[in-house]
């Protein structure tokens, strides 16, 4: 959600948020790259113009032999995104909001468990087969019940898929899901990527696009030149303490000498962050 003021183009009041707002779209891969964005109006749904988003990165792989799987929350429910992903090859996991007929399916999982309640959380499994009035044929969903001490009803969930994994580990796969939104965040405190500030609309989706590509720089030097030390650390903090931090650059006759305090970066980690970048740069072209 990127929060708009005044009379911004396009702008919408957007209910779950509470405020008016764009609503942008994204899509992470595993290493959370951003692979795509899409600024939106305000009041459009979480699944809105999902084809525009997700066709081009499905198209930049197709010819690239890899595992190649796509997860999705509740709003992804989509029959004609399930028929894609089933073409193109892809595996999935998307949450599916809960019904009468899934309920009914767990129905000898919801009674509470017999005996002295645990102080600790108890979870079953169950996988069938459900075919819902929009699909074309039956698909395959896992249910996840949580039993929590202090609390009178379950948690659960349910989560289509066509993965054969075990019930278990489709749940696990999915749950990787939630780092998504922690890319999210760092991309608004790192890059500032909701501050879209244009007052027409066809001017914020260029500037998102920038911030974009200033969060996958960061992203990139995190995963690729950064020691494991401090590949953990985030956006936020790489940014204050590698980035914008200040320096003295004395200049000589034949050199010129950049001096940082050690305080955030010491000069071992420094000189090894640089050895690794040089090491990212292409070899020189060969010269017959």
């Amino acid at each position: 959600m990127s929060e708009t003021y005044g009379r911004q183009q396009s702008t919408a009041y957007n209910g779950h948020f509470e405020c008016p707002c764009y609503h942008p779209l994204f899509l992470f891969n595993q290493f959370g790259d951003l692979e795509s964005a899409m600024l939106r109006r305000g009041n459009h749904t979480s699944a809105k113009f999902w084809r525009k988003v997700l066709l081009p990165v499905i198209e930049r792989y197709r010819g690239d032999d890899i595992p190649k799987c796509f997860r999705g929350d509740a709003a992804f429910d989509i029959p004609g995104l399930y028929r894609l992903l089933e073409q193109e090859g892809y595996g999935y996991t998307i949450r599916i909001k809960s019904n009468a007929v899934l309920e009914r399916e767990i129905e000898h999982l919801l009674p509470r468990p017999v005996g002295r309640p645990s102080q600790k959380s108890k979870v079953f499994y169950h996988s069938f087969h459900y075919q819902a009035k929009s699909w074309q044929r039956s698909r395959r969903v896992v249910a996840k019940i949580e039993w929590h001490a202090g609390e009178l009803f379950p948690r659960v969930g349910f989560i289509v898929t066509n993965l054969s994994k075990h019930s278990k580990n489709v749940v696990k796969f999915y749950n990787g899901r939630g780092t998504a939104g922690q890319w999210i965040k760092e991309g608004k405190n790192a890059v500032k990527w909701t501050k879209l500030s244009c007052r027409t609309f066809k001017d914020n989706p260029a500037r998102l696009q920038l911030f974009a590509f200033a969060y996958n720089l960061g992203n990139f030097l995190r995963r690729l030149a950064l020691p494991k030390p401090v590949q953990h650390r985030s956006l936020t903090t790489l940014r204050e303490k590698l980035v914008k931090i200040g320096a003295r650059v004395m200049r000589h006759a034949k050199y010129v000498t950049c001096q940082l305090a050690e305080v955030a970066v010491p000069r071992r980690l420094f000189a090894a962050i640089l050895d690794r970048i040089a090491r990212l740069a292409l070899p020189p072209p060969l010269v017959e």
